[in-house]
């Protein structure tokens, strides 16, 4: 569901009709094939697309998705989200994304960067105008960031780029670190605990599940739970992440297996008695079948949109609070502005001074969320959309757009 419907939205802030209107309708939508001749007998094509949702705030930002199941569709509903977290964390940026329809994993490296070359290829003038700027997301990598820079010779067309090539120390582990620090924030605000004395479960184990647990174990939570796409792992006594780490170093590797653990089932992995849920896999997971099983008192949205409308409905019935996505995962795309200010300004940023950045920005909105939900007597999500919202209609008004 990741956003709330203007319908509710009008109950609790005024809304004029031209910025609803404006922002209903997606400003500019690209499809088009990459086709690429392999021999005289094949040629391959798949299918692309760019979505920039709406731009008041600065040029399209937003992942480019490597999926065999990307659609226009998603790819539209993810810019949407782009539009609403730039907006909220205060971002010079618009809501963008992209996606190429084709199995990362499945394809050889010589392929994978003739598809690279021929999406930037196609929307060049995109990328070079500044209009649109990709970034990592599902099944794209700093090295894939790396041969887009490769095309344009231009560092601020892209962020996320491997750091040695002009990329920033920390933006491989931001969206794990805002995710954490927002967790931190609502187990200790909201939940009113230690979160020494808290016990966290993960369902995915990629980038910002892997780096979400791994901050988390550092601050000093029990990760009691692990889901990935390989397997389910528990301890009641906490799994220690830096071992994980090493039994599984990257995200292709699974966890399953892991020693200092046993295997469970997905059922009993989201019924498990735990103060934190955390989603970071992919999208549509806490649904209306998996929803009334859940028995953590928090969940703190680190994939972008896991939870529908009716899962997050019994959700709020049955006391369970939750801190949406387009705030919780934030981090990344924080990091992918001092990214991109950074290589149009020549600037320098350490690891450390990038993750208190990320810190700061998620610090000064989680209490601007908390202001508004006791203002408005709002739900979380509801709370932190009135804040993007507001800032979009101001930026409109300024644009003399509406």
């Amino acid at each position: 569901m990741a956003l709330i419907k203007f319908d509710r939205m009008k109950e609790l802030m005024d809304i004029p009709r031209t910025a609803e209107t404006l922002l209903n309708n997606p400003e500019k939508e690209i499809k088009f094939s990459l086709n690429l001749k392999m021999n005289n007998e094949e040629i391959i094509c798949f299918d692309a697309f760019v979505v920039y949702h709406n731009v008041v705030l600065g040029p399209a930002k937003g992942g480019i998705r490597f999926s065999p199941y990307v659609s226009f569709g998603e790819v539209r509903t993810f810019a949407e989200i782009m539009t609403y977290k730039n907006a909220l964390m205060g971002l010079p940026f618009g809501g963008g994304k992209s996606g190429i329809k084709f199995d990362p994993y499945k394809m050889n490296d010589f392929t994978r960067i003739a598809i690279i070359k021929e999406y930037v290829h196609m929307i060049k003038e995109e990328l070079n105008s500044g209009a649109y700027i990709p970034a990592p997301d599902l099944g794209s990598s700093p090295q894939d960031m790396s041969i887009i820079y490769g095309e344009t010779h231009r560092p601020e067309t892209v962020t996320g780029k491997p750091v040695i090539i002009g990329g920033l120390p920390g933006r491989l582990q931001a969206t794990g670190r805002g995710v954490s620090h927002a967790a931190k924030l609502g187990i200790e605000n909201i939940l009113k605990k230690d979160i020494k004395k808290t016990d966290v479960i993960v369902q995915g184990f990629g980038n910002v599940g892997r780096w979400t647990a791994y901050f988390l174990h550092q601050m000093g939570a029990r990760i009691i739970g692990l889901y990935d796409i390989g397997g389910i792992i528990y301890n009641k006594k906490g799994l220690d992440i830096e071992k994980l780490f090493k039994y599984a170093p990257t995200s292709k590797d699974s966890i399953k297996g892991f020693p200092e653990s046993e295997s469970i089932s997905a059922e009993q992995f989201f019924s498990l008695e735990t103060d934190v849920l955390i989603p970071a896999a992919v999208e549509n997971v806490i649904t209306r079948d998996t929803a009334s099983a859940i028995k953590a008192k928090l969940i703190v949205e680190g994939a972008n949109d896991p939870t529908t409308a009716e899962g997050e409905e019994i959700l709020l019935k049955n006391g369970i609070h939750v801190l949406p996505d387009f705030f919780a995962n934030s981090g990344g795309v924080v990091a992918s502005y001092f990214e991109w200010r950074n290589a149009k300004s020549g600037n320098q940023t350490c690891e450390k001074e990038v993750f208190e950045l990320i810190d700061k920005k998620i610090d000064t909105v989680f209490w601007q969320g908390m202001e508004a939900r006791k203002r408005l007597k709002a739900s979380l999500r509801e709370s932190f959309f009135s804040i993007s919202l507001g800032t979009l209609i101001e930026a409109m008004k300024a644009r003399l757009w509406i």
